[in-house]
Formats: structure tokens, C-alpha cells, sequence
């Protein structure tokens, strides 16, 4: 994709959906000829574990047996990122930024330009056991939910990949700081495993507006905020030696933008009127049903 052909795609992106114009994506003329799911994955100079990671993700998704699409988001890398998911067939693609915008920027470029009736993000060393995408799909394909999050911390998820012990600590911590910053019901904030309906997906993601690796809680805000029917299922973590976040470089950023994001749901009305100028799917449940 060439620089032009980004910056139309970044022109086009709606800056904040009315909730009521997805309403009736779910089950209607809208959804027809759209993929069963699309699957975000965004990356930033990851052309040496990619390929190992969209094998893996073709190899689950071609057994499921669904309509599927998985578009990677290059997020301004300078290695081969770009050329890799054009490797995998016509299934695959390549969103590629012009510069860096940080992981909650590319997960929103990408979500925002998915297709499929269902949309999921997660990273790119596939940090979690897909069947866990599965289970989330099928809760969103039932009508139950119109969001759910992947948790590590329900009863049946597990941790098998070889984590340092500071990390686990510093993850605990953190979640705990954020859940009771924003009083959310969901303690898992930062689980890298997401799924939507697309019309919820379209209203969280045209205002999310954290570009860092904090823009998880700020999804899971939006959702609680908006009062969606959101869901959890258990994961199983794979493989995290490899991640890209770092707890010395992005701690404090992360909870800098929390708080930001705390002060605007709490103190800055035009933010609030912002976020409560659209219907809460009422519509989308009744069509549902």
C-alpha cells in the first residue's frame, strides 16, 4: 500500500459513530457479504516472529471453518513487516501507517477498517490460546454480549508461557490501580484479547483516543460507560517472553494516560455529553433477540 493510499485510509476513518447508525448491523442487510470475523493484529517491526504467528493464526482459523479475514497493521516499521501477511493468501492483508502511532493507535486503524460482522484484536507474538477467540465469538454470535474480554483472571484461565516473576507482580499491581481508578467491574483490563459486534466495535473505536499500551482500559471504560453487554472468558497465556512492553519505558506513561482518562469520565462535561450522544443499543438488542 503506498503513502497516498495510507492517508486516504487515515482521511476516511469516522472521527466518533453514533452508536444508532450500527444498531442494525448485527443481523441485517448491512452484514450481508461481510466476513463471519476480522482479526487485528497489529505489529511494529515484528517481521521475525509474524510469519510463525499468522501461520499459527491460519492454521486455527482455516480448521474452524468460519469467513475470516486477519489484517495486520504495520505500524511505521522499517524491517519486513509489511510484506509478510501478503505471504499467506488473499485472506490476509497489510494496513500500513506512515509512522509510528503507538499500539492503541494501530488497533484503532485497524479495527476501524476491519469488515467482518465480528472483529478481534490481538498481538503479534499471539500471546493466547486462539480457542479463547473462539469461545468470545460465539458469545458475541449468540446475542448474549456485544463486547467480550479475554481474562486471566476467571476460573479456568491459565499461565503456561515463562514469565519473569517482576512482571507478574507489576501486572497484578497495575490492574489492580486501574480497575479501582476507574471503578470498573472488569479487573482485566489489559488482557490483549478482545472481540466485538461490529456495531459496538465501531462506537468504542471511533472515540478511543489513547494511542499507547493504556488504551485497553480506556476500551474496557468506553464499553462499561456506553453500557454494553459485556462478557469475559478465560484465556490461556502462551507466550509472553517476547513482549514489547516495557515496564521501566511504558509504566508511568500508562498510568499517566489513566488518569487522564479518569479526570474526563469524572470532570470534563463535553467529554461526558460526548460520549452519551448515542442510543445504547437498544435497538441492535431488540434486533437481536
Amino acid at each position: 500500500m503506498s503513502s497516498r493510499s495510507v492517508r486516504a485510509v487515515a482521511l476516511s476513518l469516522p472521527e466518533c459513530v453514533p452508536m444508532g447508525d450500527f444498531a442494525a448491523g448485527h443481523n441485517s442487510d448491512e452484514s450481508v457479504g461481510r466476513p463471519d470475523l476480522t482479526l487485528v493484529i497489529p505489529a511494529y517491526n515484528e517481521a521475525q516472529r509474524l510469519p510463525k504467528t499468522l501461520w499459527a493464526a491460519r492454521e486455527f482459523l482455516d480448521g474452524w471453518g468460519i469467513d475470516y479475514r486477519v489484517l495486520v497493521v504495520d505500524d511505521g516499521s522499517d524491517d519486513g513487516t509489511r510484506e509478510i501477511a501478503g505471504l499467506f493468501g488473499d485472506r490476509f492483508s497489510t494496513l500500513r501507517l506512515d509512522s509510528q502511532q503507538g499500539k492503541g493507535g494501530a488497533v484503532r486503524a485497524g479495527m476501524l477498517r476491519s469488515t467482518g460482522r465480528i472483529a478481534a484484536f490481538t498481538d503479534a507474538d499471539l500471546p493466547f490460546d486462539l480457542a479463547a477467540l473462539r469461545a468470545g465469538y460465539e458469545e458475541i454470535e449468540s446475542g448474549s454480549h456485544e463486547a467480550v474480554f479475554g481474562a486471566r483472571d476467571l476460573e479456568g484461565a491459565e499461565d503456561i508461557a515463562s514469565r519473569k516473576f517482576s512482571r507478574k507482580i507489576a501486572s497484578t499491581v497495575f490492574r489492580w490501580i486501574v480497575s479501582r481508578m476507574l471503578g470498573s467491574e472488569i479487573k482485566d483490563t489489559q488482557c490483549g484479547l478482545k472481540v466485538f459486534r461490529r456495531d459496538a466495535m465501531m462506537a468504542i473505536f471511533s472515540r478511543v483516543t489513547i494511542k499507547g499500551f493504556a488504551f485497553d482500559a480506556e476500551v474496557v471504560y468506553l464499553a462499561e460507560k456506553m453500557k454494553l453487554r459485556c462478557g469475559r472468558v478465560p484465556v490461556t497465556l502462551v507466550n509472553e517472553h517476547t513482549s514489547t512492553l516495557s515496564l521501566s519505558r511504558h509504566a508511568l506513561p500508562m498510568l499517566r494516560d489513566v488518569i487522564a482518562m479518569r479526570w474526563k469520565g469524572g470532570c470534563d462535561p463535553v467529554w461526558r455529553e460526548h460520549l452519551e450522544d448515542f442510543p445504547l443499543l437498544e435497538q441492535g438488542r431488540t434486533r437481536a433477540a
